[in-house]
């Protein structure tokens, strides 16, 4: 792979990097306390509750996704980028264009 490609890769990889640190502090700066007399309902209250549950989830998957996207950082840096983790052999450029972030 050639530096051109790895200069792409690497810009790719930063700014997925960048739009999940951003949405993850979004969510932080996001009042996330339920306070059950704003929500005089149970089905409101049970409705936001479920919502605050499924935004953790989301952002615990997220977390997953960013230490993918720092490992294939890391691997630019050390010269293995688009290398298979388990074979060694080149991984696809089709492929690391849809995933970067691809291990294998």
């Amino acid at each position: 792979m050639n530096k051109t490609q790895l200069k792409k890769f690497k810009a790719l990889l930063e700014a997925k990097r960048d739009d999940i640190i951003r949405r993850a502090q979004q969510t932080l700066s996001e009042d996330m306390t339920l306070d059950a007399s704003e929500l005089p309902d149970e089905m409101d209250l049970a409705s936001t509750e479920y919502l605050q549950s499924f935004t953790f989830r989301l952002r615990g998957r997220e977390k997953a996704f960013l230490d993918k996207i720092r490992k294939a950082l890391d691997k630019i840096e050390g010269g293995t980028f688009g290398e298979c983790e388990e074979c060694g052999e080149p991984i696809s450029l089709k492929r690391l264009e849809a995933r970067p972030e691809a291990p294998l």
